[in-house]
């Protein structure tokens, strides 16, 4: 359990099970979800102000809208099952999962939230299941939310294994268990369980001994910032990207879409109308487009400062790697909310050289060409490569070179209100977390704004906070 950190204290814990018994009796892991194995299980949280009902009516409250969520994802109250073909199966046994109390009454929102400083550890200890392999939902539960009382704040961390959600199922369920908690009677969006997806395959991944372990080091010294981006900052990018291929840049005109099509999970932000009320716009269909998206712009400048801080040699080969949501590439599409994995990565390389010789607008199109390129055809390949060679994912940083994105700008964390107000910040724990790990969050204002959760080793994190040309973006950091 959490609790290192001698600020935070569990006080309780217990087993929260479905409020129905689940129809569905098993559900095999995908191609998608089997190389997630080798993962930790995804800790994402909200940071909310205190409720003005006592956490005696809190808990209660909150054990129960989770018992009614869990209805709805019955996956998440199963466990691991594995078949004597070695094929790896959730089995929807209604197991239930875990439920922590916590305390850290010695820390503040000011505590927790500095301007100007490092991620604080403390948020480590606000999740379960700490560096906890997916592999392990054999024995242990596939999810656990943790309630922390702060002096003035309370935090809700949700922690899922990553072989049962990609992020848009993650935050699919966390919104669910809002949304019940805040008082509605019927789901806005119910879970697509099938399993009849190019994902579904017979091939079978074979585990060493005691099953896979991390593809990383965890014990290497790292700091961890936020960067917030305005969106007057990401247009400015965008406009600077886009310079030498148009004569006119695409301003905020009422529309808010300035992001372009074709992005990956960690990019896909479709963007906010200019009065913050999500409005959907066309989706990436297939069609190639030659605008670079501000979102692509933002990451091929966080890949330039971040390889020229590193003092990479000229000749050295660097990658930028994100994961793309296939849901919608797929023909024909897969439901939007399809429940489990539905993501490949895409690789983008460079030398260390050319990125840092060229333009931004060189960098960004690179990584703008692959995003638009992993069509429908992609996609199967991708899946047919790795029927011909099961492998787990590859998460780290091998050669020092590496930068991965993860999560989405896209993804709806601040409708996480749980029925007494926005939250004030979203964080995670310290899963997957490496030297060149970067997560995409929505800034909290909306309209477009970005945060982005950096983690490097200590030397580059000092190197970036001194490079000029990624801070003159930067509109805050904490």
């Amino acid at each position: 359990m959490p609790s290192s950190d001698s600020s935070v204290s569990v006080i309780s814990q217990c087993t929260i099970y479905p409020h129905q018994k689940s129809t569905i009796k098993s559900l095999k892991l995908s191609v998608s979800d089997l190389p997630m194995l080798s993962c930790h299980y995804i800790q994402k949280g909200v940071l909310l102000e205190s409720p003005s009902c006592s956490f005696a009516d809190l808990l209660p409250s909150l054990k129960h809208s989770l018992s009614l969520a869990l209805s709805h994802f019955p996956a998440l109250a199963g466990r691991f099952e594995t078949d004597a073909d070695g094929h790896v199966h959730i089995v929807c046994n209604d197991a239930g999962v875990n439920f922590v109390h916590a305390k850290a009454k010695t820390l503040s929102v000011d505590a927790v939230l500095r301007p100007n400083a490092d991620v604080p550890h403390c948020f480590r200890n606000f999740f379960a299941y700490e560096r906890t392999l997916s592999y392990a939902g054999h024995v242990r539960p596939l999810a656990a939310i943790q309630i922390t009382e702060l002096a003035d704040a309370v935090f809700i961390g949700c922690t899922v294994n990553h072989s049962v959600v990609d992020g848009t199922s993650f935050w699919h369920f966390f919104n669910t268990f809002a949304e019940i908690n805040r008082g509605a009677k019927k789901m806005s969006k119910s879970p697509d369980f099938s399993r009849d997806t190019v994902f579904n395959s017979p091939a079978v991944l074979h585990f060493p001994e005691g099953g896979p372990k991390v593809t990383f080091s965890g014990n290497d010294p790292l700091r961890e910032r936020i960067f917030h981006f305005s969106r007057e900052s990401i247009l400015k990018l965008k406009n600077r990207a886009n310079n030498t291929l148009f004569k006119t840049t695409h301003n905020c005109n009422g529309n808010g879409n300035d992001y372009g099509n074709g992005l990956s999970e960690s990019a896909e932000i479709f963007g906010k109308q200019c009065n913050d009320s999500w409005k959907a716009v066309p989706r990436y269909n297939g069609a190639k487009t030659s605008e670079i998206s501000s979102f692509q712009s933002l990451s091929a400048q966080l890949w330039r400062s971040v390889t020229r801080v590193r003092n990479l040699p000229h000749p050295k080969t660097t990658t930028f790697r994100m994961a793309v949501n296939c849901r919608h590439r797929l023909q024909p599409k897969m439901d939007s909310h399809y429940f489990g994995n539905a993501i490949q990565s895409i690789p983008t390389v460079a030398t260390a050289g050319e990125l840092l010789s060229r333009d931004l607008r060189w960098g960004a199109e690179l990584l703008h060409k692959n995003v638009v390129a992993h069509d429908d055809t992609t996609v199967r390949r991708g899946v047919e490569d790795w029927e011909s060679a099961p492998r787990l994912f590859p998460l780290g940083n091998f050669d020092g070179a590496m930068i991965t994105m993860g999560s989405s700008p896209r993804f709806p964390m601040y409708n996480n209100d749980f029925g007494w107000g926005k939250p004030f910040a979203v964080r995670s724990g310290a899963a997957n977390k490496f030297d060149g790990k970067i997560s995409a969050f929505p800034g909290r204002e909306g309209n477009g704004s970005v945060d982005l959760e950096v983690v490097l080793g200590p030397e580059t994190m000092a190197g970036l906070l001194s490079d000029g040309e990624f801070m003159q973006y930067v509109s805050a950091v904490e």
